[in-house]
């Protein structure tokens, strides 16, 4: 037997890297920023302040809603929605994925638990593409970072997103095209598909269980963590943009009526999104600076459901053609979600 001991261990950069990348990232930035214009970096400074005082009451219910669904276990309620008729749990599954809050880590394992377990893959899809566009703690941010209104939008399309996408599977599903949707040797492991194999009971009175008590505080303090992390960067990034992108840039490509803002966003989303959290405050500057508000849905929604990472995770589950029905269904979504958007703000 080999001795573990001897085996090669990660080096301090790489753990250093890996671990707390956003913030070096962001200390990264700041320096090069101050290097060439310290005044900039100080205004910067005071944008990222400022902005992060006026999302403070968000951030706060954020953290204080995931934490509560890990601690209580209704995170576990989402088995509960693959179960009954093929219309009824694509319904169910897209509701679960707009509105639950949901690990981002564990979705693409718990996609292959299910599709594992003989989930229809319609169900599945239905869940998959509404899972990382909103969530409660998704909500309560857009509303703060952005406007209730987007909020609303957004949510109404990641249940719209998920149910389009379940009804069109299951219509292709009757050919059997779809049939055997995983690559060879994808089981159903994970830390999301512990939720479906054995799902922990619900104990809304979380504080009278010690243990439950404290994954509260341990999930908060988990929460805030990654959240500070990627606000605070994208609040820098959005000081910087405002400061060196000309407006009359982002109008000329992203403002205005038409279709053509809203194509161009939806396929930029894709390369350009960085994370859920991130992407508001930079759709909010970009907003400001002539954005359509259309184009602005389109970006969020294409960027959360097929941003590379994401891409690279569902390209590594299923067979290629399962994915390209899963980026034609996201961008095509997402781009009819722009177009009626821009049109509700325009009424």
């Amino acid at each position: 037997m080999a001795d573990i001991s001897s085996a090669p261990r990660p080096g301090f950069m790489h753990v250093l890297w890996h671990k707390h990348r956003v913030w070096l990232a962001t200390l990264a930035v700041l320096a090069i920023t101050a290097a060439a214009s310290p005044q900039q970096a100080v205004e910067s400074v005071a944008f990222v302040t400022a902005a992060i005082w006026h999302t403070a009451p968000f951030l706060v219910l954020s953290v204080a809603v995931a934490a509560w669904a890990a601690a209580t276990g209704a995170d576990n309620l989402i088995a509960k929605a693959f179960v009954g008729s093929p219309v009824v749990i694509i319904t169910l599954a897209a509701l679960a994925g707009g509105l639950s809050p949901f690990c981002s880590c564990g979705v693409i394992p718990l996609i292959a638990a299910l599709l594992a377990m003989g989930v229809p893959l319609s169900a599945v899809m239905a869940f998959w593409l509404a899972s990382p566009v909103m969530d409660p703690s998704m909500f309560l941010l857009t509303a703060g970072v952005l406007d209730l209104q987007f909020a609303v939008a957004k949510t109404l399309t990641a249940i719209g997103l998920g149910m389009a996408g379940g009804y069109i599977v299951h219509l292709l599903a009757r050919t059997h095209a779809l049939d055997a949707p995983l690559r060879e040797g994808i089981g159903n492991g994970g830390c999301g598909g512990a939720k479906l194999r054995a799902p922990k009971p619900v104990l809304w009175r979380f504080w009278t269980d010690p243990e439950r008590l404290s994954k509260f505080f341990g999930e908060a303090l988990k929460t805030t963590h990654f959240l500070a992390k990627w606000l605070i960067f994208a609040f820098l990034l959005e000081s910087l943009m405002l400061a060196y992108v000309p407006a009359e840039t982002v109008t000329r490509l992203l403002g205005g009526e038409g279709l053509g803002p809203i194509a161009v966003a939806t396929l930029v989303g894709v390369p350009a999104y960085l994370n859920g959290y991130a992407a508001l405050p930079l759709v909010g500057g970009l907003i400001d600076q002539g954005m359509a508000h259309g184009a602005g849905l389109a970006f969020l929604v294409a960027g959360g459901v097929t941003s590379l990472p994401a891409a690279i995770a569902v390209w590594a589950l299923v067979r290629p053609h399962v994915f390209a029905l899963y980026i034609a269904i996201s961008l095509g979504g997402a781009f009819l979600a722009g177009l009626l958007f821009q049109l509700w703000v325009t009424l």
